[in-house]
């Protein structure tokens, strides 16, 4: 495993308005062609990350977006995404770059609405009375949907029982 895509949102604390956008592929290095899984799990194809920029090179691309900003946080959904960018950042020898801290929003999502299990981002978002928008596991669409998520994990948003309903993944088992 190794990250072929970075996408990050910027949103105004309280506010919750998207204030920029960060996307950008990475030409893997460990296994350079695509398996394809992971093409129809993320709909990335061998054309974009051969196109990609080196680790290294998005790795400062992405800083230099990021520290465009002050007082931000980390979002991701579970640590999944932490832990994965602290072990590239230790294999291609790049300093981590974000000095923030890290939030897990499922487990902040899951703690707020008071629910018994962690949902996945798709039945979160299905929980919020959304639909998932764009391709799931996309760095850039995940982002996206994450911060649609926000006012539901740091503001009073809750999800209501009637948009819960009888269809909801949780109560059906399944997770995403």
């Amino acid at each position: 495993m190794e990250i072929i895509e970075i996408g990050a949102v910027m949103v105004r604390q309280g506010a919750f308005e998207v204030e920029g956008e960060f996307q950008t592929f990475i030409r893997p290095v460990r296994h350079p062609r695509l398996t394809s899984f992971c093409t129809s799990l993320t709909s990335i194809a061998q054309r974009d990350v051969d196109a990609a920029p080196a680790f290294d090179e998005a790795i400062r691309s992405f800083k230099r977006w990021l520290y465009g900003y002050s007082g931000f946080v980390f979002c991701s959904w579970g640590d999944y995404d932490l832990k994965q960018l602290r072990q590239d950042c230790d294999f291609h020898k790049v300093p981590y770059p974000i000095s923030a801290s890290h939030i897990n929003g499922k487990k902040q999502f899951t703690e707020r609405q008071g629910l018994s299990k962690k949902p996945g981002l798709g039945d979160a978002v299905l929980l919020a009375g959304m639909e998932f928008s764009g391709t799931h596991h996309r760095g850039m669409d995940d982002a996206r949907n994450i911060a649609r998520l926000l006012p539901f994990m740091f503001a009073d948003a809750v999800i209501s029982r009637s948009t819960m309903g009888e269809r909801s993944p949780l109560k059906e088992g399944r997770r995403t």
